[in-house]
């Protein structure tokens, strides 16, 4: 209690007893990707037109840097070029499909298996990355284990982008395992069908590239746009051009259920559209075959955990359990008047328990707190189902009700 010795007006600000909880971010890419050592790096601009311009130095390998923008990639590995392709071109589509932030990691030689475990570690660290993306690499071994690390029990806040095979796919085999191979399931990602076309400032043609760095910039404009929640679907893919396999209705009905999700291109239509959001899930964890549901719970999950931090080491009595409770509820309504969670009032849509059933004293003894949390999720609309039928009008039903003539 303060001790006041004059008379007067006093103001005390006293907390809330409410510590908000705030939503991570979900949109932030790593980046892995081959950057030869020859790529040409661009000059540094001078303050005088008689100064000699220096160029920038290319970044260093296996030491992820932080992009803001294409002016900074550029800086750090250099403008499109032979040795960068591939990684060029997938964060030129990430920016120029609404990404605003990656880190890249970058390695000299092909992707193969080392390489990219030693790229992924260096993301480890770097808590704010949300999206996993290896533009290009498509062999089982490389993509199981870029799942194993969006998996890994210390992180599991990470979702793969992963890219579908293209050698040798045609309209003629057009299935799970040629376009998927070796690669297993997993909620923690999603497989993207085919290779898109784009216009390559190298050779001054258009070429195919993997669709995964312009997939990561469509989350993060959905995100921005409408939420995690909103499947990353029906969304066009700024700067493709077309596709390198025309994939029918028909052959998507083969797909789809499987887990591959077909970038397509309508009659009439000149854009370039995702047309799907399944996870690599199998059929028997059918809670997790979305994407945004996957996110969703990553969203939630994260941020709840960063949220509740201040709770270590307080008190573990009824006291904390309700300022947890208080907390946790607060921001799950905020994230239902978003629309993400399902039910016509907060208590519909979640529940938090938070009390001496979920920490009896053998809990407390081991010196955790624990908190149950469910939530009812919006699931997207993949299927919407009209029925029809012929109806000749108002008149057809007075005549069908009327009774014959005696």
């Amino acid at each position: 209690m303060p001790v006041y010795q004059a008379p007067g007006v006093y103001v005390e600000e006293k907390p809330s007893g409410i510590m908000p909880i705030a939503g991570v971010g979900t949109s932030i890419a790593g980046f892995i990707g081959r950057v030869a050592d020859n790529v040409k790096m661009p000059d540094k601009p001078t303050r005088q037109p008689t100064e000699i311009p220096e160029t920038y130095p290319l970044a260093p390998v296996n030491q992820p840097q932080l992009i803001t923008n294409w002016e900074r990639f550029k800086a750090a590995f250099g403008d499109f070029h032979e040795g960068n392709a591939i990684l060029a071109h997938a964060v030129y589509g990430f920016f120029n499909n609404g990404g605003t932030r990656c880190w890249i990691t970058r390695v000299t030689d092909e992707l193969n298996v080392e390489n990219v475990r030693a790229a992924l570690d260096t993301f480890k660290p770097i808590d704010e990355i949300a999206l996993v993306v290896v533009p290009g690499a498509v062999s089982d071994e490389v993509q199981n284990v870029v799942l194993d690390h969006c998996e890994d029990q210390y992180l599991q806040d990470r979702f793969a982008i992963l890219d579908g095979r293209y050698e040798g796919v045609t309209n003629l085999n057009l299935t799970k395992e040629a376009i998927q191979g070796g690669v297993r399931d997993s909620d923690y990602g999603a497989i993207y069908f085919p290779r898109i076309q784009v216009f390559d400032p190298i050779t001054k043609k258009n070429i195919y590239i993997s669709p995964s760095g312009h997939i990561a910039g469509v989350y993060a404009r959905v995100d921005t746009e409408r939420g995690v929640h909103k499947a990353p679907a029906n969304e066009v893919i700024r700067g493709a051009e077309g596709l390198e396999v025309t994939v029918t209705k028909a052959d998507q009905a083969g797909l789809n259920p499987e887990g591959i999700n077909v970038i397509r291109k309508f009659p009439g239509n000149n854009n370039i559209l995702i047309w799907g959001a399944r996870t690599l899930a199998s059929g028997q964890d059918a809670e997790w075959i979305y994407i945004n549901v996957r996110r969703l719970f990553l969203f939630l999950r994260e941020s709840i955990d960063e949220g509740t931090q201040w709770a270590v080491f307080e008190p573990n009595d009824y006291i904390l359990w309700a300022r947890i409770r208080r907390n946790v509820s607060a921001f799950l309504t905020t994230v239902w008047r978003d629309g993400a969670l399902f039910g016509n009032s907060p208590q519909e849509a979640f529940f938090v328990k938070c009390d001496e059933e979920t920490n009896p004293p053998e809990v407390r003894d081991l010196g955790q707190v624990i908190t149950e949390i469910g939530v009812a999720v919006v699931k997207p609309a993949e299927f919407v189902i009209f029925r029809i039928s012929q109806w000749a009008g108002p008149q057809a039903n007075t005549n069908a009700n009327a009774r014959p003539e005696q």
